[in-house]
């Protein structure tokens, strides 16, 4: 059989079809994640029958399901007993907060991956596919549930983590005496800069309702006393006065008019030589090789009403525009980056 090629990579008809059934290795995944497997052998390994029992499987497919973990190294099998693989141990044992990633995979599982049924649709039409009435946005729908909106929150916090810790080392915070988190969730950026900077003063500031998760969340940590919340809309109230004002994974929810809005009140609200900082999974800026950001952006088109994700260069202009300089790009991570801009004097 032919194997088709171009000027970049050349794909066999196997590695076609493995993408597309990317979607069962996935939905393993998930589902073991929502049955607590990795949890449940935290504490050493178990026999097939107990950990069956213990997960509440049916007998006819356990074994499969199980075997396809190991098959996907994120378990291990001796001849009778299963065991986490290192990996799953450190990161998708529920009883370890501190390095649990299964937040983002809990909220894939209980809503993102059935609305991805329905890319097509949203292709097609433009609209989202979340299950919304159109006079509701998806942060309405997800703070009118307590189950969902802590579970949203967890999962942010998971997915947030890995550039929160880079922007936690990478960034002379130690210039800086406040900085205010906008959007903050449950406040993981603010609890890590100020653990690494004592003198920091951290302001998270978020709708009302994240008001008890951002409180649970750092007096978890011992910085109750350390980190103040203001409940508020950014829509509405005007943001936070910092030397540091701070937009995580918040642009990619809206529309260019709304980004630029958002910009604009962080601009009039910093302080002279104040910094800006924005992160996403900002696509690279030939459109070719960040597959994750790419792929965040259609999830955007199936969650929101005008959200996307965006290059670098683009985010660079729009801080530009909105009158910050000394404007560039710092990659955080293999797929996402921070724009960081400073707001200077006039002349």
């Amino acid at each position: 059989m032919t194997v088709i090629q171009n000027d970049r990579v050349g794909l066999v008809p196997s590695q076609i079809m493995e993408i597309a059934a990317g979607y069962r290795p996935a939905r393993t995944l998930l589902s073991a994640v929502e049955l607590g497997v990795f949890t449940a052998l935290a504490d050493g390994p178990l026999a097939l029958p107990e950990l069956r029992t213990r997960l509440g499987l049916h007998p006819r497919a356990a074994r499969d399901f199980l075997d396809a973990l190991v098959a996907m190294r994120l378990l291990d099998r001796d001849d009778v007993r299963y065991r986490n693989t290192p990996v799953a141990d450190q990161f998708l044992d529920r009883a370890k907060p501190d390095s649990y990633i299964g937040g983002p995979l809990e909220l894939a599982s209980a809503r993102t991956y059935r609305h991805w049924a329905d890319l097509t649709l949203a292709l097609i039409t433009g609209e989202p596919q979340n299950g919304t009435r159109d006079d509701v946005d998806l942060f309405t729908a997800i703070e009118a549930d307590p189950h969902h909106l802590r579970g949203f929150h967890q999962a942010m916090t998971g997915l947030s983590m890995p550039s929160i810790l880079a922007l936690a080392e990478k960034f002379p915070w130690h210039l800086y005496q406040t900085v205010a988190d906008v959007g903050c969730s449950e406040g993981a950026l603010l609890s890590q800069v100020v653990l690494r900077y004592p003198h920091v003063i951290g302001i998270g500031f978020d709708l009302a309702p994240v008001r008890p998760l951002f409180h649970g969340y750092v007096s978890g940590l011992g910085l109750g006393h350390r980190l103040g919340f203001l409940a508020a809309d950014f829509f509405v109230d005007p943001l936070p006065e910092a030397d540091v004002l701070v937009f995580g994974h918040v642009l990619h929810d809206w529309d260019l008019d709304t980004r630029r809005l958002l910009l604009a009140k962080a601009y009039d609200a910093l302080p002279e030589y104040g910094v800006l900082i924005v992160y996403d999974a900002m696509i690279d800026d030939d459109r070719r090789t960040n597959l994750y950001g790419l792929l965040m952006s259609l999830n955007m088109l199936i969650e929101t009403r005008g959200g996307s994700d965006y290059t670098s260069a683009e985010c660079q202009g729009w801080l530009a525009d909105a009158g910050f300089q000394d404007v560039k790009a710092e990659p955080l991570t293999a797929s996402e980056s921070a724009v960081i801009g400073i707001k200077r004097p006039p002349g």
